[in-house]
């Protein structure tokens, strides 16, 4: 059965970074779309960023681009987004999902930035992981 496990979260001050991970057990990277979403206390949940099955495919949201990335190691069955120049408004729990490369006519999973009449719509995650914490302080 497929399990995620989120580490890495914890207290950091503004402009700092830390790197979250997300490993995969019961299955393989290669079959699976892999988001990162947050969720504000107080305020809905965000998707934040996702890999593509193949790794090729990666989004941001717009408040995160330019300062977190996103990688995988296959190896050791784990996704990490790694994140720098950490603002207090970045303050959330984070969580890892999993789901299927899929589109549902031009919204899709994790498409490729450069097919830009896609939309990223990660909606369609079926596994989550618990979270972990990140407190920033200003």
């Amino acid at each position: 059965q497929l399990q995620l496990a989120e580490s890495g979260g914890g207290l950091v001050r503004s402009g700092g970074s830390l790197t979250l991970s997300c490993l995969m057990s019961g299955e393989t990277l290669d079959y699976y779309t892999i988001g990162w979403f947050r969720q504000a206390p107080g305020k809905e949940r965000e998707a934040v960023s996702c890999i593509s099955s193949n790794g090729k495919n990666l989004n941001f949201i717009d408040a995160v681009k330019g300062r977190f990335t996103i990688s995988r190691d296959t190896a050791k069955n784990t996704v990490y987004l790694q994140m720098s120049s950490l603002k207090p408004n970045d303050t959330a729990d984070y969580y890892c999902a999993a789901g299927y490369d899929t589109c549902v006519g031009y919204a899709c999973q994790c498409p490729s930035p450069a097919e830009t009449h896609l939309h990223w719509v990660p909606n369609g995650m079926k596994f989550w992981g618990r979270g972990t914490p990140v407190t920033v302080s200003s």
